[in-house]
């Protein structure tokens, strides 16, 4: 057979959304899917948890450049490109300086953008097959109207007009929001956020629906950077004495009931592990004193973290605050990028993370509790259909968030539907959300979601395991109903 052979064409490629992307190739089972994705394309967006800034939407002020936007605040970008040997100073990050706080690292004034933005566009091609590609390309297409794909001779035409989109009143923050239809957006604020922005929100008049989250890593896990001194500083904020037990936990359930009266529905726990224990009040004592010191070693902060989600779950059943829980993440792994860098630079690692015995002090003491709603996260696939799926399929208060980070991607959401279905069901699990910091991308993942949600429906009517009608009503529950219920929406 003699081989096929490719001309190299230097003229710009076509920008093509296939409409039926991401469906079945068989001809029967893909019309079934695109029926289905007709009925749930334009509904609204529920995004019930991210880390967009709310100072966006409180200032409405036009976003930046193109690199400012697209390029140095998106850590999927940057890992991808850092991997391939390419610094990140010159993707526009800048190492932060000494004594700076955990958040720091931001675009360096002496990286011209576009001269980043060129970097990119040339290694565009490292983007093939990832899930990144097909949400950027989704925003070049649909949001900015580019229709050749990008790479080093397009870089200029995209930086171009990308740059001039930007400086338009279409493009502002609270005009994106309306046309992207989202209903509702939920940031992620630690304990000690004032939540100024939310308030200026509030008060605008404008009608965007912008909800806080109330996230109390920073003050419940005692090796996040300056623990002690976040005690102190959540002292100064309430008026409680954090340093001791009981005015700690008064502390937190003020600040839980400030949050919710801004708006927030449901808390967020990002710890290393799935780990709880319930501990006396006495040994609680104890262990507090041991970590408001600075003393802890890690089997006493591991200790105290566990304790600290039972107890976040009984004020999840007092107040009502719908709890997340995120583990199994080795955060900055590589600690050179950590010290240079700062947190949340693509350096963060999956690891093997057990639910059963984890979760169980916490359950044996609020697992049967209907008033509670509990959605767990993983980053460890293979504990899908052999934990997961059982626990949320028997306890009244566990829902299973959708795939989450690596595996927030049409095969990542394959294998979710598959290994979870058939043990939970569709209605033990909390829906989808996006869980981005890069604002423009929200559309893109609900649609990628939507997509393969139908494409999963479809091929269960194809097998005659539902009735269209069925998976009609369940596209409509897994792009939008779920999510607005989970969270109390």
């Amino acid at each position: 057979m003699t081989p096929v052979s490719y001309s190299v064409n230097t003229m710009p490629k076509p920008l093509v959304l296939h409409p039926d992307r991401l469906f079945t190739a068989d001809p029967g089972t893909r019309a079934i899917a695109r029926r289905l994705h007709q009925s749930v394309q334009s509904l609204p967006i529920i995004s019930p948890h991210g880390h967009t800034d709310p100072q966006w939407f409180a200032s409405n002020a036009n976003f930046g450049d193109p690199t400012d936007l697209l390029l140095t605040p998106d850590h999927y970008v940057f890992r991808m490109l850092y991997s391939r040997g390419i610094p990140m100073e010159s993707l526009g990050v800048r190492p932060r300086p000494r004594g700076a706080g955990f958040e720091s690292g931001w675009r360096d004034a002496g990286a011209e953008p576009r001269t980043a933005w060129r970097l990119f566009a040339a290694n565009y091609h490292l983007f093939r097959g990832t899930p990144s590609r097909l949400w950027l390309d989704w925003v070049f297409a649909e949001v900015f109207g580019l229709q050749v794909c990008l790479e080093s001779a397009t870089a200029d035409h995209y930086y171009d007009q990308i740059a001039a989109a930007l400086h338009t009143p279409a493009f502002k923050p609270r005009a994106l929001f309306e046309r992207f239809r989202i209903e509702v957006l939920a940031t992620t604020e630690s304990p000690l956020d004032p939540l100024r922005h939310h308030q200026a929100i509030s008060a605008s008049g404008w009608h965007g629906r912008i909800i806080s989250t109330f996230r109390p890593d920073p003050v419940v896990d005692p090796a996040f950077e300056g623990f002690v001194d976040n005690l102190s500083a959540l002292s100064d904020l309430t008026g409680e004495d954090c340093l001791s037990y009981r005015g700690y936990l008064a502390a937190l359930r003020q600040r839980r009931a400030f949050f919710a009266a801004h708006g927030a529905t449901a808390t967020d726990h990002g710890h290393p592990t799935a780990a709880t224990a319930d501990l006396t009040e006495r040994e609680a004592e104890q262990l507090f004193g041991v970590v408001a010191r600075g003393t802890a070693g890690e089997q006493d902060a591991e200790l105290f973290r566990a304790h600290m989600l039972t107890v976040m779950a009984g004020m999840s059943l007092d107040d009502g605050l719908v709890m997340q829980i995120h583990p199994g993440s080795f955060r900055n792994h590589n600690p050179l990028v950590f010290e240079r860098f700062g947190r949340d630079k693509g350096a963060d690692i999956p690891t093997a993370t057990d639910y059963v015995t984890a979760l169980r002090p916490l359950l044996n003491r609020y697992g049967n509790k209907t008033a509670l709603t509990i959605i767990l996260f993983t980053l460890d696939e293979t504990a899908y259909a052999r934990e997961l799926a059982p626990l949320a399929g028997h306890y009244p208060c566990l829902k299973l968030g959708p795939p989450w980070w690596f595996h927030d991607s049409p095969q990542g959401m394959r294998r979710f539907r598959q290994r979870v279905t058939e043990t939970a069901g569709f209605y033990n699990t909390a829906g989808f959300n996006d869980d981005t910091r890069a604002f423009l991308s929200i559309p893109a993942r609900h649609d990628v979601a939507r997509r393969m949600d139908c494409g999963y429906l479809a091929q269960l009517v194809a097998e005659h395991r539902l009735e269209e009608w069925e998976a009609a009503e369940l596209a409509v529950e897994l792009a939008y109903s779920l999510a607005k219920r989970s969270y109390k929406l």
